[in-house]
């Protein structure tokens, strides 16, 4: 599950303008890459966790 996470997160960090608006923010705070990269994971998880939830939720 933590390499499919990962990958998640380090695609998401390259794609997707949110979460790599918000990984930029965390290397810019100083933050280490890997626990920038971790947070993107925890908060994807976050988001599958609502979607779930959620199901008539929408990304966009």
């Amino acid at each position: 599950m933590r390499r499919v996470l990962y990958m998640a997160a380090v695609v998401a960090t390259r794609f997707n303008p949110i979460l790599k608006a918000f990984y930029d923010r965390l290397i810019k705070a100083g933050k280490p890459k890997k626990l920038a990269l971790t947070a993107v994971m925890r908060k994807l998880v976050v988001l599958l966790n609502h979607l779930l939830k959620n199901p008539q939720f929408k990304l966009a």
